[in-house]
Parts: C-alpha cells; structure tokens; sequence
C-alpha cells in the first residue's frame, strides 16, 4: 500500500475517534457538573478536562475564566482549537475524501453526512439546547463510522490501518481520562470520616467515568460489587475484555500491525508487544503501589512513541 493512502486511513480513524472521546468526556463532565457540588469543584472538573487533552494553554488564550459554557464551546465548534469535535470530523472528512478510492461507497457517504449534519445541528442550536443529546449523536456517528467500516471494508491493508488508527487513539485517550480523574477523585474521596452525602457523591462521579467509556454495565458485571477506585482502575487497564480498556487497545493495534508487517518495521513491531505483554501479564496492586499516575504516564510516553514508529515505517514522513 502507498504511504499516503496508509497515513489518510490512519488518521481518518484517529480523528473520528477522537471527536467521539471528546464527546464522551465533555458528556461526563456536563453530567457531573450537574450534580449538587461547590462552585469550585465544577471548576475543577472542567479545568481537568481541557488537561486532558492539554488544551488549557489554548484556552486560556481565547477565554478568561472556566466555566461550561465556554469550555463546551471551544471543545465542540471552536475553529482554532484542532481537537474541538468541529475539527476532528473536518479532518476526518477530509482525510477520507483523499482516499476516496480505497473506501467503500457506505464508509465515504457515512463519513461526508457525519461532517454535513453536524454543522447543520450546530446552526440549528443543539449545543445551547442540548448538550447531552448532541454529545450522544456524535458518538453515534462514529459508532455508525465503525460498524460500516468493519462491515463492507475488504480485510486488507486499509482496513489494518483504519483499526490502528482507532484503538492507538483509544488507548491514550482512556489513559488520559483516567490519570486525570482518578487524581481527582482520589484527593477529593479516599479520605478518612466519609459521610453519607459524600459517600453518595463518590458513587455519581465513579459512576459517570465508567459511563464515558461504557464501562457501567460492564463494571457490574464483572466485578458485582460497589464501586471500588482500584477495581475502576482495573477494568480499565488490565481487562482485555473491555473494549475501551488500554490491554484491549494494545492487543487490538498489536495485532493489526503484525497484518501490516514490513522489513523495515521490526522495532515498532517489538516495542507494541512489550507494551501489550506489559499489559497482559500486569496486576493492579502492583500499579497502584508504584503509582497510577508514574504508570499512565509512561504509557502515554510509550503510546506516543509507538505512533511515531509506525509514522516512520508506514505513512508519510513528518516534515520539520
């Protein structure tokens, strides 16, 4: 496959993914911003999100203090910010466009009418009107991306790269949220002399991040127990049986890139399966007492240069 057509597909699935993990943390955090709490704990909450995806310098520039309002605004429709929604199913669309010819005609029209609904929705007021909703229709979309991709996409190369793609963004992204809230709620909860109130609040926050990744139904599955901060962490990070977990995405990116395999891609090819054996045969006691956030870090350091890895040996080289 041609590097351009390979470097298109890539990041037409990151970015689509993206606008899709965006949608999910902003939804988290409207929800719980709803929740009876002090003014500055809603602050912090949506100070944490742009942190996530280090976006509060950019922010900064444009708006003075935080609040809903404005921060759903620069992270939905704000031309100027490249990871806004607005931004990423613009990308998405344009990158699909240049590969016109290797996609089938249902993944093409639903990327293109994605791009088309959502500007109309935003003309129309659904972000004012609705946030929850149009949060809920962009995840939608790119449900509705996915399914049709995996469902009249040939098996071949494309396809190999479109799936390395989504589940690299996936695993930062999972990473992020994680290493971000669970700090929080950490020092906001795991205190000694827990009220009931209190006790109540650590539920709905819990509660609201395994929802931003799906995870609610699963975690009672699963575990069939209360909410437990470590057993949170677990499922996110070590169970290959959640789809948004990182173990899940690195099986998932491991095992399309050795689909892709060239001569020159050996090295990327190692360092993704000791990322994915790290995962595989990690324990969440042994995380924690090292520290989550050493941990997430250095999965996001490890993630970061697997992406460049595979820029190196498969897409269009980055120009200085």
């Amino acid at each position: 496959m041609l590097s351009r057509t390979a470097d298109h597909l890539f990041w037409m699935s990151r970015y689509m993914e993206r606008a899709e993990n965006t949608a999910r943390m902003l939804n988290v955090n409207y929800e719980t911003s709803l929740l009876p709490q002090s003014a500055e704990a809603t602050e912090q909450g949506w100070r944490g999100l742009l942190s996530i995806s280090e976006l509060t310098p950019a922010y900064l520039q444009r708006y003075s203090g935080f609040n809903g309002r404005d921060v759903m605004d620069f992270m939905v429709r704000d031309d100027s910010n490249p990871s806004s929604i607005l931004a990423c199913l613009r990308a998405a669309r344009e990158n699909a466009r240049a590969v016109r010819g290797a996609l089938t005609t249902e993944v093409w029209e639903t990327q293109n009418q994605t791009w088309l609904e959502f500007n109309r929705l935003l003309r129309e007021g659904a972000l004012a009107r609705d946030p929850g909703n149009l949060f809920e229709w962009v995840k939608f979309r790119s449900h509705l991306s996915r399914g049709v991709t995996v469902g009249t996409m040939l098996m071949d190369d494309s396809l190999h790269f479109i799936r390395i793609g989504t589940f690299l963004e996936r695993g930062d992204n999972t990473a992020r949220l994680l290493d971000v809230k669970f700090h929080a709620l950490a020092g906001e909860f795991f205190g000694a002399g827990h009220g009931k109130e209190t006790h109540e609040v650590d539920f709905y926050h819990w509660s609201a991040i395994l929802r931003s990744v799906s995870g609610f139904e699963i975690y009672r599955k699963v575990y069939r127990n209360v909410i437990r901060p470590e057993l949170v962490a677990e499922l996110l990070i070590l169970r290959p049986d959640m789809p948004r977990s990182l173990a899940a995405c690195m099986n998932e990116v491991l095992a399309n890139l050795k689909l892709v395999a060239n001569q020159q891609s050996g090295e990327t090819l190692r360092r993704a399966g000791r990322l994915q054996a790290d995962l595989q045969y990690g324990r969440i006691d042994e995380i924690l007492a090292t520290g989550l956030h050493a941990y997430l870090t250095q999965f996001l350091a490890r993630v970061g240069d697997l992406g460049g890895g595979i820029s190196r040996d498969f897409l269009v080289p980055e120009t200085a």
